[in-house]
């Protein structure tokens, strides 16, 4: 039997000059965390006098979908909730799926972040807007149905943030699927100009300072890029004498593990939790190491 041949497919609505593509491209800039220590790690670049010259950018990238994973109590819900707060007291409008705690908890995290932040409750209680997956268990298995009420939430709110705690929770048990979970969802917030923040569990099997340590592969080579949380245990004189810490005590570090929409600072941070639970990103190991 002879080779059937195939019809050829040209989708020609797929190609575009980058002149025609770039009259679409929003402009780059940065939108501020409130997280004292980050906004200025992430930079653009310009020419001046034949010289690449770095511009902070005061924010993470406007328009970009970021992971943030690190393992358990590293401070990556406080993250989210200070995000959220910070930028709601701005009058920004935030999208916030609690996929881990029902609703009602969440409200009261993101009322002691935003007295934590010394900002008056009623500038933050009309600029967020909670859709609990948590309590709704078709939004946690159909992301149809999650990206239809999501899109209803947008139009309704102008939302322009977008926070999801956590990503993980669409996929638990069934992890193979994860990219084909991810994708739409990541697809979505780009279609909607959302800046949008997805925290991600640490998967067990891998590096847990990498950005493979949640979800595997699935969220890290989608999104435009991954913050890692980790902590470490003092457990050498090494340690003692870099971090200034007593043996058996843990620190917390952070860095930010690729980023395609800006330059940005890929050196480890210290990350500290202050005791009315407001994240910083301190200085980087290299710092630390000169005043050793």
């Amino acid at each position: 039997m002879g080779e059937q041949k195939r019809e050829e497919h040209i989708v020609l609505d797929s190609i575009a000059t980058l002149s025609e593509v770039g009259k679409k491209a929003p402009t780059l800039e940065g939108l501020a965390t409130g997280i004292k220590g980050l906004d200025e790690l992430f930079f653009t670049t310009y020419i001046r006098n034949n010289k690449v010259v770095k511009k902070p950018l005061r924010g993470i990238p406007k328009y970009s979908v970021l992971n943030i994973t690190g393992v358990s109590d590293t401070g990556k819900s406080l993250f989210v909730e200070q995000f959220s707060a910070y930028q709601a007291a701005q009058s920004n409008k935030v999208a916030f799926i609690t996929v881990e705690t029902p609703a009602e908890f969440v409200a009261l995290a993101l009322k002691e972040r935003a007295k934590a932040l010394n900002l008056k409750e009623e500038v933050i209680e009309q600029n967020i807007i909670i859709i609990d997956a948590a309590s709704h268990r078709i939004l946690r298995e159909d992301y149809l149905a999650l990206l239809d009420t999501l899109a209803h939430v947008i139009k309704t709110y102008k939302t322009q943030i977008t926070v999801i705690d956590s990503i993980t929770g669409f996929y638990e048990n069934k992890e193979m699927q994860a990219r084909s979970i991810v994708r739409p969802i990541y697809n979505f917030l780009k279609k909607w100009h959302q800046t949008a923040v997805l925290v991600a569990q640490k998967r067990s099997g891998h590096d847990e300072f990498s950005a493979e340590s949640a979800g595997g592969y699935a969220v890290s080579h989608i999104v435009d890029g991954t913050l890692v949380l980790f902590k470490e245990l003092i457990d050498t004189s090494y340690k003692e004498r870099m971090y200034g810490l007593p043996l058996g005590e843990i620190i917390r570090l952070f860095r930010i593990d690729g980023c395609r929409m800006c330059g940005h600072d890929a050196s480890t941070h210290l990350l500290n939790i202050t005791d009315i639970g407001l994240i910083e990103i301190g200085p980087n190991l290299k710092e630390l190491k000169k005043n050793m």
